[in-house]
């Protein structure tokens, strides 16, 4: 069915056809029907950062951003949904044009900026949702708040999403907030990381749960910071890592149209820079935490050499656009069929 529409949702802009597609998504599951684009997906239950995940084929954080598809994305098969990049506020993002595909490549540049309704809107879109599955929130800083302030907006949304969430991410490695990869050097990495674990020991006293939180990396690392990222993860015991986010790298694709324009790289090209960083990261973490595996990921291959390099988990994104739904099954089955 996805094949069929495609063409369609090419001819529209990048950021038209990613509403249109969410529209879709909505009206289907409240007919009954957005099922019926997903064939079935087969069982296979893993247990990561303490949380049962009915398979390992989930969701990556950017496409629903404020939460307003989260049933019917879920009727799609996904073993755990990732929404947001939500900051405290609400804000435009970047300027439009800021989404382009690059279809001989097989990937997506954008530079949305964080643009989404504040934390307040996404909560009451999880309220409303039926979605009982696993629900990661990606919480990120304003554009407007200092570098040296962006602490009180990450500790403000785990605050605020704590709650509602079954696991939060914290996304210090977009490339289209200007600064935010600074986050990512040792002495401001370790600061946030304490900050960040203090607030969530006194969360879970206060609600009587404890929410895992998972730390989002970029691909664009030299070897001695990926050693010092996880000699930080292992010290504040964080309780899992997202690698990757989007490379600002344009080795493959310069020659394309759209090929030079800024944002985050994702889709195909960036999937042996994903996996080498974690195949590197797991070396380092040796099994202290876990790895969810992200990028390039456009077929069951790509998902499976994740989870070979050391990754527990997986996410799509890029590759839905280019595959449709019938990726994550793809996918699910080849993870699955590395069990012994």
């Amino acid at each position: 069915m996805y094949s069929m529409l495609r063409p369609a949702l090419f001819w529209l802009q990048p950021e038209t056809a990613h509403h249109v597609t969410l529209a879709g998504l909505n009206a289907l599951h409240r007919l009954g029907l957005s099922g019926f684009f997903a064939p079935p997906i087969p069982d296979d239950p893993r247990t990561v950062m303490g949380l049962r995940f009915p398979n390992p084929v989930g969701l990556a954080a950017g496409l629903d951003k404020n939460g307003e598809c989260i049933d019917g994305l879920a009727s799609l098969g996904f073993g755990f949904i990732e929404i947001g990049t939500i900051t405290p506020l609400p804000q435009p993002g970047n300027p439009k044009p800021r989404l382009f595909r690059l279809p001989e490549a097989r990937a997506i540049i954008n530079r949305m900026g964080f643009n989404n309704a504040g934390v307040a809107a996404l909560i009451e879109h999880v309220k409303r949702s039926e979605y009982k599955g696993i629900l990661g929130i990606n919480i990120g800083k304003n554009a407007a708040t200092p570098i040296e302030r962006a602490a009180g907006d990450y500790l403000s949304c785990l605050e605020s999403v704590y709650p509602h969430a079954s696991y939060v991410t914290v996304n210090i490695s977009s490339p289209n907030t200007q600064n935010l990869r600074k986050l990512q050097d040792e002495k401001a990495l370790d600061d946030l990381l304490m900050q960040l674990k203090q607030e969530q020991g006194a969360l879970a006293d206060k609600h009587g749960r404890y929410v895992p939180i998972a730390l989002k990396i970029a691909p664009d690392m030299e070897d001695e910071q990926i050693a010092q990222i996880a000699g930080l993860l292992m010290k504040h015991r964080m309780d899992g890592v997202i690698a990757t986010n989007t490379t600002v790298s344009r080795i493959g694709v310069e020659h394309l149209p759209h090929g030079r324009e800024t944002g985050g790289l994702s889709g195909a090209p960036v999937r042996e820079k994903s996996t080498a960083l974690i195949r590197k990261l797991s070396s380092h973490l040796q099994g202290e935490l876990p790895i969810i595996g992200a990028g390039g990921i456009l077929d069951g291959a790509d998902a499976a050499e994740k989870i070979e390099a050391g990754a527990s988990l997986v996410q799509i994104y890029s590759g839905l656009i280019y595959r449709g739904p019938r990726l994550i099954a793809e996918c699910a089955k080849a993870i699955r069929s590395l069990r012994p």
